[in-house]
């Protein structure tokens, strides 16, 4: 017993620098007040190891692992909505609000709580979409368990799958609100001409500098050939 106190003494502050907190730091770790880790403690769902002075000292290991079942039990009923439109004047004729207040009151039949509302003016071809890139970002530190969208092509008009699989490593589902909807021909007529314009630019940007090269390099033929001529 003398030894194991030595040893203690010795070594216990590093254990608890690396391995364990006091009950304050648990109690922040955990979102909670000391007096909750106290009935806890109780109650016999988490108890502390004690140090020679009687202070509590909690494993951050068991922390940590309540914090995750906290966050997969709360996420468990919770949703994300994404609702986009692609041009102002379609938001302007209330578009966008009416396409958010059909998925609010799908959500609600459902009885999920709703982590976050985004929307976007864009097309489904942008990457560059704030509100994609908030939804992205709040799937990948698990605040809810799906995305709730009106049509699949809200995500994204193309590469769905990639985003799905994306979403599902955390646990996230993608949920489409009207499976049998025929896609906005309007707005993919749209999608078409940005895609034509922007190979169509590309094109004539290669062909530019391929007219580029050609001019350098014959003006270039022209200059020596002047300057070996007699």
């Amino acid at each position: 017993m003398q030894l194991y106190h030595i040893w203690y003494n010795y070594c216990g502050d590093y254990l608890m620098d690396e391995q364990f907190v006091s009950i304050g730091k648990a109690a922040k770790m955990l979102g909670m007040s000391k007096e909750g880790l106290r009935k806890w403690e109780r109650e016999g769902r988490l108890i502390p190891i004690r140090t020679l002075t009687n202070h509590r000292r909690y494993r951050v290991a068991d922390l940590q692992t309540l914090t995750q079942q906290s966050l997969t039990a709360s996420s468990s009923d919770r949703c994300i909505l994404y609702a986009r439109v692609s041009t102002r004047k379609e938001q302007e004729a209330g578009d966008l609000d009416r396409q958010l207040g059909r998925l609010t009151t799908f959500a609600a039949r459902q009885q999920w709580s709703v982590v976050a509302a985004l929307t976007d003016v864009a097309s489904g071809l942008d990457e560059m979409r704030p509100g994609l890139h908030q939804l992205l970002k709040l799937a990948h530190h698990q605040q809810a368990s799906a995305v709730v969208v009106e049509y699949r092509d809200r995500l994204t008009r193309f590469g769905v799958s990639y985003l799905e699989t994306y979403l599902h490593a955390f646990g996230v589902r993608v949920i489409v609100m009207d499976q049998a909807a025929e896609d906005d021909q309007h707005e993919l007529v749209e999608d078409l001409i940005a895609i034509t314009t922007s190979f169509s630019a590309r094109i004539d940007r290669a062909l530019g500098d391929k007219k580029l090269a050609a001019t350098v390099q014959q003006a270039l033929v022209n200059l020596n050939q002047e300057g070996t001529s007699p």
